[in-house]
């Protein structure tokens, strides 16, 4: 997974980490838990806000 599979990347979240609420995680740990995939295989600092907001907003829906 790259950055730009935010909807894999929420799934995979989802997947890793069944009971965790994604409501109140900061961009700075959601960024960790995100490069810590065992799938995800991009450069780290090519993330930005935008691209962590809508990992968020995905991973919120799969908890929906």
């Amino acid at each position: 997974m790259i950055w730009t599979d935010s909807l894999d990347i929420a799934i995979a979240l989802d997947e890793k980490y069944p009971d965790f609420d994604p409501t109140f995680v900061n961009f700075v740990d959601l960024h960790k838990m995100v490069i810590e995939l065992e799938d995800f295989a991009d450069d780290a600092d090519k993330s930005g806000e935008k691209i962590l907001e809508a990992i968020q907003m995905n991973w919120l829906e799969e908890k929906q």
